[in-house]
């Protein structure tokens, strides 16, 4: 299988790379950089290992342009790109290779909705039909069968999963109050001064609160579709660790709804999802899942109500590692070739 990373000199691409490279069903990489053309592979990302410089050569183990991956005739594209330029950018590989794109471009398929939430219309209005959510557990069989699959963002992923079987088991109602914290990865790589350790270290900080953030949208988007009375209320955070994110949002239960029911809502969906860990009353942390492609989750109902903590590592589960899950799906690989199971030490 040939595969192209567009977007290789990211965080999420050099995710993939490495990702890719122990993938037992990818034998070519081709590595796209629209700024760093031509580059050696080791310069730009020094830790890349042996396996990855086997994987490509065909590329001399250097970045190409988009022209040289078009030639390739992939059979699958990873947009690792900014919002508003990930769909222009893979627009020669529609109709010709499985997209699987890491921004927001394809992720709501309303214009209107779009535009509010990004400020600019949708870059790729005539693909938002063929766009397939590519949240793995919930959308599997909707994944296997697209050639374009738009991935979740980091927040919606780790706030949705605990969500989506109370919502569509009918079990909760009113408002869903949701605080999440992320490492200061999940802003990117990019120079700006709110990233700087001296501004980050020692530091928390809340930013785009209740419904201002542009994952809000999305969110309230999926969340609609099983249960369109639940309203949203998010607050992101970010924290001074360099990856990982969790979430904790609290919902009213519905009268006479009992803990075992919440147990059997979340049974019923994740009991066989081999990237999701049900803790039960067990508390997440974040360094459980660092480095792995897992979601773990827990919960607790007091005074009527369900209080649900989600923890993810935001590059993987929240970004590269779904993308590649996704792919394993579509092309009916082991669900988790090239992914990890377990947080490192």
């Amino acid at each position: 299988m040939k595969a192209v990373i567009l977007g290789i000199s990211g965080y999420t691409g050099m995710i993939l790379l490495r990702m890719l490279a122990d993938h037992p069903e990818v034998k070519e990489i081709i590595p796209v950089s629209s700024s760093k053309p031509g580059e050696k592979i080791i310069e730009i990302d020094p830790g890349i290992g042996k396996a990855v410089m086997e994987k490509t050569n065909a590329s001399n183990n250097c970045t190409v342009e988009i022209s040289h991956a078009i030639t390739r005739k992939p059979d699958v594209v990873f947009a690792a790109l900014p919002h508003l330029t990930s769909a222009v950018m893979c627009e020669p590989f529609f109709g010709n290779s499985v997209v699987i794109d890491l921004s927001a471009d394809l992720r709501i398929k309303d214009p209107a909705l779009f535009q509010k939430a990004y400020n600019a219309p949708t870059p790729a209005p005539h693909m938002l039909e063929k766009a397939v959510y590519g949240l793995s557990e919930i959308y599997e069989n909707e994944i296997k069968k697209a050639d374009v699959i738009a991935n979740p963002g980091c927040y919606p992923t780790c706030i949705l999963f605990p969500i989506i079987p109370l919502a569509a088991k009918n079990l909760i109602e009113g408002t869903i109050i949701s605080n999440a914290a992320s490492g200061i990865s999940g802003a990117g790589k990019k120079a700006t001064i709110g990233n700087l350790y001296v501004e980050r270290t020692e530091n928390m900080c809340a930013y785009l609160p209740g419904k201002t953030h542009r994952h809000y949208t999305e969110m309230k988007k999926e969340i609609d579709s099983f249960d369109s009375s639940i309203d949203l209320f998010f607050t992101p955070h970010l924290v001074p660790i360099k990856r990982g994110m969790y979430a904790t949002s609290v919902v009213s239960l519905k009268s006479n709804v009992s803990a075992e029911t919440v147990e059997n809502a979340f049974n019923e969906y994740y009991a066989n999802k081999k990237f999701i860990l049900l803790k039960g009353g067990t508390l997440t942390e974040t360094r459980d899942v660092w480095g792995s492609n897992r979601c773990d989750i827990s919960w607790q109902i007091q005074d009527g109500k369900i209080i649900l903590f989600s923890a993810i590592d935001n590059l993987i589960k929240g970004a590269s590692g779904q993308a590649v899950q996704n792919m394993n799906l579509r092309f009916n690989f082991d669900e988790t070739a090239g992914l990890r199971l377990y947080g490192e030490l």
